[in-house]
């Protein structure tokens, strides 16, 4: 493997396995910081007396001092860990806390959501970041970023999934050092005038006062939104049909300010900046002016964490052009990047944007060459376009084992949107920058507005066809992380072969397809034979999972398909069929019978083993369990919480097991 003989590269493998190591363990942060310091300098000392960096002795130590630099690095990016983190304050509840805006995220139908920096609590500095929602009604005016207030609300843990299968967000926030929230009204908050202003403050600032400027415009609705996406980085305002329709054709990249676009636009500053080569120090100037134009960009765009990787990345892509370098420096540069990303942030490692986007940088250095070479078209258009169907190829052969078990989906028809957009996004951005710039200044003419309407306009509909040829789109695949592993490794191995063709690389590389295949059929073997029961939850509705091998029975209420569960649950278990039925007064389940009792009260008298309370009964349920002497209460999503908390006082007085599928998620009938 070619990409192994870089230092970088190996380095940052090293690192991986210790942030990996400090993910799933847990380290003193003073104890690993006296380690790692202790192999440097052991490391120091072998190489000061041996001055053998070949020696298996060095190359243990080293191996062993980046795996703890990757454990320390995680440890040390966890802000709970700090003493000053505001977990760490006892009897918060009747305390003020002292919040700032850090980020405006994309809300939804019910609320407003942001993250805020915990500035202080009472008189006590302190750290952290807590999520911040705000409903809607009572939101008079959104925040924005550096805004600071104080508040008397109460920090929650956030919820952990309440049914299987489900989205964790609660994991996704705390890698991204998110432990707690406040939900709280707008008239709650007490805004302080003297906050000071960060520059992430002013790019947000300068991003809407652009977004007002084109909301002037004579804009459509759906263009407006797509040209916010691709050059603001501000998605929040896409329609989820349209959304939808650039996922399912494979061009969902487009919509995110990411190293596609920075990558571009490069090259157009450098086209149009060429002219100055033939100036003294025409180079030097055209380096100079192509950063700062890149970094005025990400400025506009929001200056989020993905858009300063991508124009951080492609800073050194351009001082590699400058060398006359770029392809070996590039290669480099990358690893290195990718190495000092980690340090200072593990827990990008974890985060899914971060993952595809190496994967596809990977997939490119390493695969591009290899289909490159299998034609060379004399002509120079069908060149360009057969170079482009490679990368676009090399790309998503390097995301789809990520792709397919994050989003359970592929678009087959991918190849069609990058060839025709991707050639079309420099002029679609550079134009976009125009119209910007022309807009700020009040010179923006209508004919220009129009024309870059159609653009965008066109752009969209090309998706949106593609979107609609739902033979080629293959979704609900069930995936899973090992099958993910397998993945890259017939992946790896299959690109190893090709590299190198002789009869060992042909073995391994049929060994992991064996291995690949044999995992997905005992998998399948696996959800045919598994049978069970259970109550998932749901907000005001009521919802029985009945799942007998490959086929799923939902026993619920009329006029009720949550398909968010039902999808999630049916490509993670692998069901053939769904059948739905009405619920029923009583249930023989695994030899017990269960009862449920709905907003009617009535129930018989004979005894039962479990009881399911549903829709809110207004029954005496300490002559309930006399009665029938039940070993479980469960009660549903379909409750009112105050009823729950009266159920549950009384299972408590009476010594009955009592489960809220609200607090501690889906009930399994055992």
């Amino acid at each position: 493997m070619k990409l192994l003989a870089f230092i970088p590269i190996r380095l940052t493998l090293l690192l991986i396995l210790g942030i990996l190591i400090g993910y799933f363990f847990s380290f003193n942060l003073l104890y690993i910081l006296l380690f790692t310091t202790f192999l440097f300098l052991l490391l120091a000392g072998i190489f000061f007396f041996e001055k053998n960096t070949k020696s298996i002795l060095f190359g243990t130590i080293a191996a062993l001092t980046f795996v703890s630099l990757g454990i320390y690095s995680y440890t040390a990016a966890r802000p709970i860990n700090y003493s000053s983190h505001y977990s760490n304050r006892q009897n918060t509840k009747n305390e003020l806390w002292t919040l700032k805006i850090k980020e405006v995220l994309k809300p939804n139908q019910f609320s407003t959501r942001y993250f805020a920096s915990v500035k202080r609590i009472g008189n006590k500095q302190v750290s952290g970041t807590i999520l911040l929602t705000i409903p809607i009604d009572s939101a008079k005016q959104n925040l924005a970023i550096d805004d600071e207030f104080v508040t008397f609300a109460e920090a929650k843990a956030i919820s952990p999934p309440l049914n299987p299968h489900q989205f964790n967000y609660k994991k996704y926030l705390e890698n991204l050092g998110v432990h707690h929230s406040m939900r709280i009204a707008h008239e709650e908050l007490v805004k302080i005038k003297s906050s000071q202003t960060t520059l992430l403050g002013i790019a947000a600032r300068t991003r809407n006062h652009i977004i007002e400027k084109l909301d002037q415009e004579n804009f459509g609705a759906d263009e407006l939104s797509v040209i916010q996406a691709l050059l603001l980085g501000q998605r929040s305002d896409i329609s989820e049909e349209t959304y939808t329709n650039y996922q399912k054709a494979g061009a969902v990249h487009i919509l995110a300010v990411s190293g596609l676009h920075i990558g571009i636009l490069l090259l157009v500053i450098q086209f149009l900046l060429s002219p100055l080569k033939n100036v003294p120090h025409g180079r030097t100037l055209i380096l100079i002016l192509s950063v700062l134009f890149l970094w005025i960009f990400a400025f506009i765009a929001g200056l989020s964490a993905s858009i300063i990787r991508a124009t951080t990345m492609f800073t050194f892509v351009a001082y590699a052009l400058y060398l006359n370098r770029p392809s070996n420096t590039f290669n480099i540069l990358a690893l290195s990047i990718l190495f000092i990303l980690l340090f200072i942030n593990p827990n990008l490692l974890f985060q899914v944007g971060f993952q595809m986007s190496y994967a596809a940088v990977f997939a490119i250095l390493w695969i591009f060459p290899l289909l490159k070479e299998l034609w060379f078209p004399k002509n120079k258009v069908v060149r360009y376009f057969w170079q482009l169907l490679c990368v676009s190829i090399a790309a998503q052969l390097g995301v789809l084992p990520i792709s397919l078990f994050y989003f359970h989906q592929f678009p087959g028809l991918f190849f069609i949107s990058n060839l025709v957009i991707v050639p079309a996004l420099g002029l679609i951005l550079g134009m976009g920058i125009l119209v910007i710039a022309l807009s700020l200044l009040n010179w923006l003419p209508n004919s220009l507005v129009w024309f870059y309407n159609e653009i965008i306009g066109l752009m969209n509909s090309l998706i949106a066809w593609v979107a609609k040829q739902e033979n080629f789109i293959f979704s609900a695949i069930s995936f899973d992380f090992i099958q993910l592993l397998l993945s890259i490794l017939v992946l790896v191995m299959g690109i190893e072969l090709c590299t190198k063709f002789n009869y060992k690389r042909i073995l391994f590389f049929l060994l992991s397809i064996l291995c690949l295949q044999g995992w997905t059929i005992y998998q399948e073997y696996e959800a045919h034979n598994k049978s069970e029961i259970l109550v998932m939850h749901q907000t005001r509705k009521s919802l029985i999972f009945n799942r007998n091998g490959g086929d799923l029975s939902i026993l619920t209420n009329p006029n009720n398909t949550p398909d968010y569960l039902i999808s999630d649950y049916k490509t993670a278990e692998r069901i053939d069929f769904v059948q739905y039925d009405s619920l029923k007064n009583s249930y023989a389940l695994k030899d017990e019978l269960l009862l449920i009792i709905d907003s009617t009260g009535i129930y018989p008298k004979s005894a039962s083993h479990k009881i399911l309370l549903t829709q809110s009964p207004k029954i005496n349920l300490d002559r309930l369990l006399d009665s029938i002497n039940p070993k479980v209460i469960i009660a549903d999503g379909s409750n009112y919480k105050s009823y729950v908390e009266r159920w549950k006082a009384t299972c408590i007085k009476n010594k009955i097991p009592f489960h809220y599928t609200g607090e501690k998620g889906a009930y399994y009938f055992e």
